[in-house]
């Protein structure tokens, strides 16, 4: 069913800490990422999202017949392997999964990484044992490097794949500021 992955992006919401409430403070969501986080925490990355230096690359996954917020996605910048590079996120709401919603939306997500243009490669790190955000690596385009160890949470360690998308591949260069 082509149409049933129909999302766009928008900008993190002032009225989206619900959303990550029910997407972060889940432990069926975050069985694969250390088990949920707390009130406090995810109060302080939603402000993060709205006004620190994530602000212009998280956003709200939208579903394009509702309008209804459905999850999650984003990136960021950081240090990898002696290289600075994107590291990409997503998340969706249980009842949303398995619709191809994760894959549109971080495919979105790719695309403005690349517009934004300020690094060659963005990774991605989930579980070795999550398959469908693996699946979503696949679908996007992403090559499977390896899989390493992860400290995260702070004191809790898991076994990560590490995806890399070449944001030059497709022959369009970097923008520069």
């Amino acid at each position: 069913m082509p149409d049933r992955a129909a999302v766009h992006l928008e900008p993190w919401r002032e009225t989206d800490l619900p959303l990550l409430e029910a997407l972060l403070g889940d432990p069926t969501m975050m069985r694969h990422l250390g088990g949920p986080e707390i009130d406090e925490k995810i109060a302080k990355r939603h402000a993060r999202y709205l006004t620190g230096a994530d602000a212009d690359s998280q956003f709200r996954i939208v579903d394009d017949a509702t309008g209804e917020a459905v999850g999650w996605v984003g990136y960021w910048e950081r240090a990898w392997r002696e290289q600075e590079v994107y590291e990409i996120g997503w998340s969706v709401l249980p009842v949303f999964q398995a619709r191809g919603i994760g894959a549109a939306a971080t495919a979105q997500a790719i695309a403005m990484a690349r517009a934004h243009g300020e690094r060659r490669f963005v990774h991605a790190f989930p579980s070795v044992d999550n398959a469908p955000s693996n699946a979503v690596c696949r679908k996007t385009g992403f090559v499977l490097l390896g899989d390493y160890e992860f400290e995260y949470p702070p004191g809790s360690f898991m076994r990560c794949n590490d995806w890399r998308l070449d944001l030059l591949a497709d022959g369009q260069p970097l923008l520069t500021r």
